[in-house]
């Protein structure tokens, strides 16, 4: 009887742990999304956060947990986590961009990187949305919620923000929207 009952234990535990890999968002450096868009084309959510940024450990830890959006964003987007204050070199359509200012083991704010300048990016979390050809689309500022996300999620997911030509456009989205999460 103890027997069947550690390979029971063991069982669920092995079981509960291969469940449980599946059920993160799957972050990729902005190079291995590149090559990934040469054989399997995808949009691109990008996460700009920094280290010391309270909104961006909220939006990971309450949005980014959500199982619908890890499932939603793991099936229709390439998922990168990018430290826009890091020091990682990144190259992308032949340019390489670097963080001169950083500093190993700074505490605290360790100046922008030059991707994230590059981008646009003036505040924290950002979320930039990149089409298949890792041009931007929009970039979205400020902490989502895993409701107020999926509206982004979908209208670019989608495709919708193909159709959307002016502000009025996208308000009658909003206002249309229908959360499913």
């Amino acid at each position: 009887m103890k027997n069947i009952l550690s390979i029971v234990i063991i069982t669920l535990t092995l079981s509960t742990s291969i469940f449980a890999q599946g059920d993160k968002i799957h972050w990729r450096t902005v190079e291995e999304v590149a090559a990934l868009q040469e054989t399997a084309p995808r949009k691109v959510l990008m996460d700009v956060y920094t280290t010391w940024c309270g909104p961006c450990k909220m939006m990971m830890k309450n949005t980014f947990t959500n199982p619908n959006v890890i499932s939603y964003v793991n099936e229709n987007f390439y998922a990168i986590k990018f430290d826009a204050e890091g020091g990682n070199d990144v190259t992308l359509k032949g340019n390489t961009y670097t963080n001169p200012s950083f500093v190993e083991g700074k505490k605290g704010r360790k100046g922008q990187h030059q991707f994230a300048q590059a981008l646009g990016v003036n505040s924290y979390p950002t979320i930039i949305y990149m089409d298949e050809k890792m041009d931007v689309i929009a970039p979205i500022k400020g902490y989502q919620t895993p409701d107020k996300i999926e509206l982004y999620l979908k209208l670019f997911g989608e495709n919708i923000y193909l159709e959307v030509q002016s502000q009025e456009d996208f308000q009658k989205f909003q206002t249309e929207f229908k959360s499913t999460f």
